[in-house]
């Protein structure tokens, strides 16, 4: 089959990447992930360092070959196709911007491989600079923007296309926290309003959960779970994801008669399938032993965190972190005490 054959049966998904494999010698970075994603959907890859998100996000683009398996674009098999001909924009970590060009020209600059008219390349320059808040910095030049400028110009030369697919790679992850959590909101806007298909790749949870239609969740090269950030939240399917969605401890143990149990905590009204019970701290109290989770242990550490306490409760089956409000008596380092459970503080993996 040639780039751009239609392949009979595939995903009527507009994205589809089908068991890709991607390795070097003897290390696999991506072992036979497959998911789809839809037009205007706005999809994050979430993971640790090296899970294999960029990789991935890479070869969606054209910029790395797979071992195995197969990526379409509304249909059409684009695994063989050139990074030029696919379009689809992608906003680097780096910023990737050539010095020497002012600001108009780096993101005239696709516009210029592609041939377009001047004129048309003009009015589409300044349209997307203007999208982006830089309609006066067209004649400066990358030293002399901020970080978050810098990362507008990069988003502006991605956009400026007209892009089938939107990739961000890691794009906020050099800036300071406040610019960050400002430039994802006016990414997320920017986003919606065009209505263009974006893959983002972070490591950051706040991050994937502010954005996201839908969350992939990534180890180890391999799709660990999948849906949208309240699914993932109040209902995770996998031990691993549950962990690394922030402020949750997954307990493992066993259920009988509907009382689910593990050293030093038992829940009452668990499905008779729980292997493991997921605790989110933010939805946990402490000093109360009423309820259907039934759980005592030790405060080993307590940190203050402006709006709120993290505390861990050293229980037989290990560490709970547990997030009090700071309107709460703060809890003191070495005591005993109970802990209980809101609703939607509690929930099983089978």
């Amino acid at each position: 089959m040639t780039p751009g054959q239609t392949l009979q049966g595939a995903s009527h998904s507009y994205l589809a990447v089908e068991s890709l494999r991607i390795q070097y010698g003897n290390e696999i970075a991506v072992k036979d992930l497959s998911f789809s994603a839809e037009r205007g959907e706005f999809l994050t890859l979430l993971g640790p360092s090296g899970c294999g998100k960029t990789t991935t996000l890479r070869s969606i683009a054209g910029f790395v070959t797979p071992t195995s398996g197969k990526i379409f674009i509304a249909g059409l098999d684009i695994t063989a196709l050139p990074a030029h001909r696919r379009n689809i924009g992608m906003v680097f970590q780096s910023y990737a911007l050539f010095p020497h060009l002012t600001v108009h020209d780096n993101v005239g600059f696709g516009l210029r491989m592609q041939h377009v008219a001047k004129a048309q390349l003009q009015l589409r320059v300044a349209r997307t600079l203007e999208m982006v808040g830089l309609s006066a910095f067209g004649e400066r030049y990358p030293s002399q923007l901020s970080g978050g400028q810098q990362q507008r110009v990069a988003l502006a030369r991605a956009l400026v296309i007209e892009p089938a697919i939107l990739l961000l790679d890691e794009p906020l992850s050099n800036l300071d926290a406040n610019l960050r959590a400002e430039l994802r909101n006016e990414i997320r806007v920017l986003q919606k309003r065009l209505g263009i298909l974006t893959i983002l790749v972070t490591h950051d949870q706040q991050e994937a959960l502010a954005v996201s239609d839908r969350v992939a969740v990534m180890i180890d090269g391999r799709l660990v779970d999948i849906g949208t950030p309240e699914a993932l939240c109040d209902r995770p399917g996998d031990p691993f994801a549950a962990a690394f969605l922030g402020a949750r401890t997954v307990i493992s143990g066993s259920t009988r008669d509907g009382v689910f149990e593990a050293p030093g905590l038992a829940y009452r009204g668990a499905p008779e399938s729980a292997t493991s019970i997921v605790l989110r701290g933010p939805r946990l109290r402490l000093g109360s032993a009423d309820g259907q989770l039934l759980m005592n242990g030790k405060i080993l550490t307590r940190v203050y965190l402006g709006d709120y306490f993290e505390a861990d409760v050293e229980i037989p089956s290990g560490r709970v972190r547990v997030i009090v409000p700071s309107d709460a008596p703060p809890p003191a380092v070495g005591e005993h005490c109970f802990v209980s459970a809101l609703p939607g503080g509690v929930s099983f993996i089978s």
